[in-house]
């Protein structure tokens, strides 16, 4: 039994065991979709709708048929070449399942840009409360802007502290000192707001699935190794157990412990 269950009333029903769920946020154009790419090993959308408006999108394992979530709980089947006539600011979420190793053992919830003046905030944050993570993306030659740090202060602590800054196009600094220099900045402005962050070139990620040296050189096997861990520890606290299987798992095959390899029990 957690502490909160014995701090809850009597009569209180326990919460059923559900999977992680990690969001995927950041500005427009910082990478946020590359970063999807990489977990699922697939698109979860059609390459041409990639920086479509679209209100968020839940992505779970399966085959089941996408459907939209209107904010007053009814659901709908969609077709996701027809995505972008979807309408926003009448859906709290655009559900879509994949066959996807990573899905297995979470949710993935990727949010829209937050940069957009002609989107309100609310859009993401009538989702924002189920999210038990955040995977954020900010671009390495435009780091952690103003507006990302403005947003980032109203995510609550409880979530921060599990996340994860993705420091992306690591590999456009040129320079040792320039990539020393932006990391140096961003832990500093972040204050310890986030549980790591972590540097990455994802084009050389994507390209280097089965070299793990490059797979480690580009900066993607110390952020998936920390992941792993987050889900994990949000599974202990959600009720979904997962174990190490000897099957391996998208996320990844590059494991420095003896957990090769992850799979829902």
């Amino acid at each position: 039994m957690t502490e909160m269950d014995h701090t809850a009333p009597a009569n209180k029903t326990p919460a059923e065991p559900r999977k992680p769920r990690i969001a995927l946020m950041g500005e427009f154009s910082a990478g946020k979709s590359t970063l999807s790419n990489l977990l699922l090993e697939d698109r979860a959308l059609p390459e041409r709708v990639t920086a479509t408006r679209l209100s968020p999108v839940w992505i779970t394992y399966g085959t089941k048929p996408a459907y939209r979530e209107d904010i007053d709980g009814s659901t709908e089947a969609v077709t996701l070449d027809q995505i972008q006539d979807i309408p926003v600011y009448d859906t709290r979420a655009i559900h879509v399942s994949m066959s996807s190793e990573i899905l297995g053992i979470c949710d993935i919830i990727d949010m829209p840009g937050i940069s957009d003046p002609n989107m309100s905030p609310e859009v993401w944050q009538r989702v924002l409360p189920e999210v038990d993570a955040i995977l954020w993306c900010t671009h390495a030659t435009q780091a952690w802007r103003q507006s990302e740090a403005a947003v980032w202060d109203t995510i609550p602590d409880e979530i921060q502290q599990k996340s994860l800054l993705v420091v992306t196009r690591f590999d456009k600094l040129n320079t040792e000192n320039d990539r020393k220099r932006v990391l140096r900045r961003i832990k500093m402005e972040t204050k310890g707001t986030f549980r790591g962050i972590f540097p990455i070139a994802l084009i050389e990620a994507l390209a280097s699935r089965n070299e793990p040296e490059k797979w480690q050189s580009s900066g993607a096997a110390d952020f998936t190794n920390e992941l792993i861990d987050v889900i994990f520890e949000i599974a202990d606290k959600t009720g979904f157990a997962l174990k190490p299987a000897p099957e391996k798992v998208t996320v990844r095959r590059v494991r420095a412990k003896n957990d090769p390899a992850i799979r829902p029990v």
